[in-house]
């Protein structure tokens, strides 16, 4: 593929439920997929070559945490408090079914750098906040919509997506965005890092409500 590829992975709490993956190429033009276990996920990265993968789950801990199994405090890392700060609502990974979701994203990064794949955490519903684009929350018929005037082109212009894929897109372009320097980065190295892309000049900011990612 090439230097220039950026792949998102909206990433599912369990193999048994559909991660949506997208490859997004030069002229953002999106390749997208649903993918299930954690074998097929890095077989689908690796074969892409990717420069950057953004992956939507949280990929660390708190500060503080030694295990999503223990009780109490901490709840949140610095870049949640910083999410907040910019009014964007999330869910804490501490939070029900999240703690699955971030087991299991924390052993896909961890895979995947292993194998020498650049990853970052990745937040679908930040980005679009940031971008003025919906959210799928909104109806996956006017995101899609939203994501070509945008200017994303390929699968998403030719059939509709699944919500799972269309989240998928928002991270790759995240990575994309990162890699040209364009991102906001939540948090920091020694805790945990976020990236978000930066606001477009006329996109109007909008808060959304709390989702689960």
């Amino acid at each position: 593929m090439g230097a220039r590829v950026a792949v998102g992975i909206d990433l599912a709490g369990s193999p048994a439920r559909r991660t949506g993956f997208c490859v997004l190429g030069p002229g953002l033009r999106t390749r997208t997929a649903v993918l299930g276990d954690d074998e097929e996920i890095v077989s689908a990265v690796l074969a892409c070559r990717p420069a950057i993968v953004g992956i939507d789950a949280p990929l660390a801990l708190p500060r503080g945490r030694r295990s999503l199994n223990a009780r109490g405090p901490p709840h949140l890392r610095g870049c949640d408090r910083e999410l907040l700060a910019l009014g964007i609502r999330f869910f804490p990974l501490t939070l029900g079914p999240m703690r699955t979701l971030t087991a299991r994203g924390i052993a896909l990064a961890s895979r995947l750098r292993a194998l020498g794949v650049t990853v970052i955490e990745a937040y679908p519903g930040g980005a679009q906040d940031v971008l003025g684009l919906p959210r799928k929350g909104d109806g996956e018929r006017r995101l899609r919509r939203a994501l070509l005037r945008f200017g994303f082109s390929g699968d998403v212009a030719r059939r509709s997506l699944t919500h799972d894929e269309l989240d998928a897109i928002a991270c790759a372009y995240t990575g994309r965005e990162h890699l040209a320097g364009r991102s906001l980065v939540l948090g920091t190295p020694d805790e945990a890092e976020l990236v978000l892309p930066r606001p477009r000049k006329a996109a109007p900011f909008r808060p959304a409500a709390p989702r689960r990612r």
